[in-house]
């Protein structure tokens, strides 16, 4: 079995375990053990952490990832590149936190009024920063030396347990508010702590950079690749983060709380898609090295047609349960039921063009996806600054909804014209038929006596509507072919 699969297969069950940790604690714990305004504080301070922590990275991730195999070499201790970078990094998170010290007061003023509680932890943001910054350089750094798998249990798994932890010290009375603060953003500096102790341990802690790393074609290809990996990583960070960043800001905590706990349940429908976004996109760079478009296109035909007939069960899944889901948390989420679905559907959209991002990003258009994101990303901003304080929480679902559109718009207009690879036909519109049809079948069933049981007894009734047609109709070759090879090896079909 090989590295790749390996680490695959250990990546797959950690995201799920971490995924398991992360509904217990944002989809049960957060909304019922704590105010709307208070959810609101935990994301929002992530999400400057985040934010600002990309900032100072200064496209780092994409310098490692590219350009780190040309000084793969455990004997000469790597050329020292990981000295290279967080000596660069550091400059990065210097940089970040002035930025950052520089605009909290217009933060601490904007807050004043709407998000009071945000202005008593405002510096709660600056170790989310820098142990952000460096955990997303180390991981990268141990990626690269392909172990991939332990940033992730770090993250998904290590991280959440110990929030976990905190909420549960909080929900007992062992600790207050304040103290529920400091536990969780320590749990968001452990994952970094960790990896450096694991680096260190591993020997690979090399931090004297080699002087072959200063000469002039080397920083010359180093600030090419930094620039256009800063966009884009700066970019993508900028737009999971912008709607929270700007409801605290034009609304308040408050709903800002409200909108984590929606948009996570209307992302939901994403969960199954990443391992085969993951496996798919290193397959498609692997096409592009040979430049094998008949691969490339059969990759985004079959990542698309797949993760859509994933997504639309999920969401008719989700949209079926959706009363249901305002029983696991309390009524104060209510004005945030619409925005599951509309950020439901703006993640389908993005299942439609599978890994069509993926594999323009890694083919020679990388630098024309950079423009392609941050038209992306500045019609999101756009629009939320107009949406926002006329509807709220809504205004910020359909700002995402119509950029999203928007950008995948762009990129199915890429794939169609530059590679020859348009790929929707009459089985998209099946799909969609069948979803809508085993969503509204669902809604005949009464309410059941536990919403547990509802919740069940729904899922299975939508589950079997949309599956015996997309199986009968072989609208999915590949689902219809590994179902008959699992009933085969199991001696149930000859």
């Amino acid at each position: 079995m090989g590295i790749i699969f390996k680490q695959s297969l250990k990546g797959t069950a950690y995201s799920y375990a971490g995924t398991l940790l992360g509904f217990v604690i944002t989809g049960l714990m957060l909304p019922n053990f704590f105010s709307t305004s208070e959810v609101g504080l935990f994301r929002v301070l992530v999400s400057y952490g985040t934010l600002f922590a990309q900032l100072g990275t200064l496209g780092l991730n994409t310098v490692t990832v590219k350009l780190f195999p040309h000084f793969r070499d455990a004997q000469l201790k790597h050329s020292g590149f990981l000295g290279f970078i967080l000596m660069i990094g550091l400059a990065g998170a210097l940089l970040s936190t002035a930025v950052y010290l520089s605009v909290m007061p217009f933060l601490i003023e904007n807050a004043q009024e709407k998000s009071e509680l945000f202005v008593t932890y405002v510096y709660y943001v600056l170790p989310l920063l820098v142990f952000t910054l460096l955990f997303n350089l180390l991981d990268t750094y141990y990626s690269v030396l392909y172990n991939a798998v332990k940033g992730i249990f770090y993250r998904e798994v290590i991280q959440r347990v110990l929030i976990l932890l905190t909420i549960l010290l909080f929900y007992f009375g062992l600790i207050d508010f304040r103290e529920t603060v400091m536990l969780y953003v320590g749990a968001n500096v452990m994952p970094a702590l960790i990896l450096l102790f694991t680096i260190i341990r591993n020997r690979i802690f090399f931090v004297i950079p080699s002087l072959k790393l200063f000469n002039g074609k080397f920083l010359r290809e180093f600030f090419s690749v930094s620039v256009f990996g800063f966009i884009n990583s700066f970019s993508g960070i900028l737009a999971l983060n912008i709607d929270i960043i700007m409801i605290t800001a034009l609304v308040g905590l408050s709903a800002t709380g409200v909108y984590t706990i929606a948009f996570f349940f209307g992302t939901l429908i994403l969960i199954p898609s990443r391992p085969l976004v993951k496996i798919s996109s290193v397959i498609a760079a692997d096409a592009w090295k040979r430049n094998d478009l008949k691969q490339i296109r059969s990759i985004y035909g079959k990542s698309s047609l797949n993760l859509t007939l994933i997504g639309l069960l999920m969401l008719a899944g989700i949209w079926g349960n959706i009363d249901n889901v305002f029983h696991l948390i309390t009524s104060d989420y209510l004005a945030g039921k619409y925005v599951i679905l509309i950020i439901g559907f703006a993640n389908i959209l993005d299942l439609l063009n599978g890994t069509g991002k993926q594999i323009i990003f890694n083919s020679r258009y990388y630098k024309v996806f950079s423009v392609y994101i941050l038209v992306y990303v500045a019609c999101l901003i756009a629009l939320n600054y107009v949406l926002i304080p006329v509807y709220g929480i809504i205004g910020a679902a359909f700002a995402t909804l119509a950029s999203k559109m928007l950008f995948n718009l762009i990129i199915t207009l890429h794939m169609t014209f530059r590679h020859q690879a348009f790929i929707f036909n009459y089985r998209y519109l099946l799909l969609a038929g069948i979803a809508l049809l085993a969503w509204y079948a669902s809604t005949f069933l009464p309410a059941l006596s536990h919403f547990i049981l509802d919740i069940f007894v729904r899922s299975a009734i939508i589950s079997v509507i949309y599956l015996v047609p997309v199986i009968g109709f072989r609208i999915s070759p590949d689902l219809n072919d590994n179902l008959l090879a699992f009933f085969r090896r199991r001696g149930i079909m000859k």
